[in-house]
């Protein structure tokens, strides 16, 4: 099984027509996605063709999920417009919206989070990788790849993987791949201060997937979402998990890399995150290198 989607998901793309959305949806389309619909206003009666399969594209995702039956949409929409394209998402009733957008203005995301509440729709990202469900062919093709991930990277399997970070996302799909153990799915929440899933809610799906038998997963200084998780995990969680915090060596009140990546007040320092893994009993990673490792080694034992 998987986590969010699997590999019959119908996918829209929110922004097909820009370089960047075009480029993930081709790739997607190599990687088996079932791509069946692309959103630009005032571009609806297009066809966006690549690899000899003809997407139609509509100026709403409303009339695009009613016509092909998309159910998750992939947004690629740019900063100032990302929040309505997340919202027109939601007012369609899909069961996910996956923003890969960075620079959202965090006003906006507080607005979008409060236009949320009670709807149907899961929100992933905003300033995320995406979502990744390997499928069985060869380079996990046949899965569902949803975002920016690297889809040869992956490898079919039992390990789920929940990030902030995309790039360690990468990083610790590739070491598991390397060393012949696959993923059921990989989750780039995103590294913004204000996102639609948390830590905490992945890790919960996971758990319930009878399908994934260990997780990773990856933090970085700001915010308290890996200590909510870390204290949930050790009073519910019966899977392995492995954990890496980035950020031990960032100054305080000085942002690194995300907007949410910052040690203000006191909270969200490496130090405290490190010290609830422990206490929940987290296999901790010291250095990013060792992430499959420490996974790996307590799945043994």
């Amino acid at each position: 099984m998987s986590i969010l989607i699997t590999p019959s998901t119908k996918v829209l793309v929110q922004g097909i027509t820009g370089s960047f959305g075009a480029r993930h949806a081709q790739l997607s389309i190599e990687y088996g996605s079932q791509i069946v619909a692309g959103v630009t206003p005032g571009k609806g009666g297009q066809v966006f063709e690549h690899a000899g399969k003809k997407v139609p594209i509509f100026d709403t995702v409303e009339e695009a999920a009613k016509q092909t039956g998309a159910t998750v949409s992939a947004i690629f929409v740019p900063p100032p417009f990302a929040a309505d394209a997340i919202l027109e998402a939601v007012d369609a009733g899909l069961d996910l919206a996956v923003c890969i957008t960075e620079g959202i203005p965090v006003n906006d995301m507080v607005k979008v989070k409060r236009a949320m509440i009670g709807k149907k729709t899961r929100l992933i990202g905003p300033n995320c990788p995406g979502v990744v469900t390997p499928g069985e062919g060869k380079d996990s093709h046949g899965g569902c790849r949803i975002g920016i991930a690297p889809g040869y990277i992956h490898k079919k399997g039992n390990i789920g993987v929940v990030s902030r970070s995309g790039t360690l996302t990468y990083e610790a799909v590739w070491q598991l791949t390397c060393r012949g153990v696959g993923q059921s799915t990989c989750v780039g929440i995103g590294g913004d201060p204000v996102n639609g899933t948390s830590h905490l809610d992945v890790i919960k799906m996971f758990n319930d997937d009878p399908e994934t038998h260990g997780i990773i997963m990856i933090g970085e200084i700001g915010g308290s979402g890996e200590e909510e998780a870390a204290e949930w995990i050790k009073q519910n969680c019966k899977k392995p998990v492995a954990g890496f915090i980035a950020g031990a060596t960032a100054p305080p009140g000085r942002r690194m890399g995300h907007a949410g990546a910052i040690v203000s007040g006191g909270k969200g320092t490496a130090a405290a995150k490190i010290a609830a893994f422990k206490d929940a009993g987290i296999g901790i990673s010291v250095t990013p290198s060792e992430m499959a490792d420490t996974l790996l080694q307590m799945m043994k034992r």
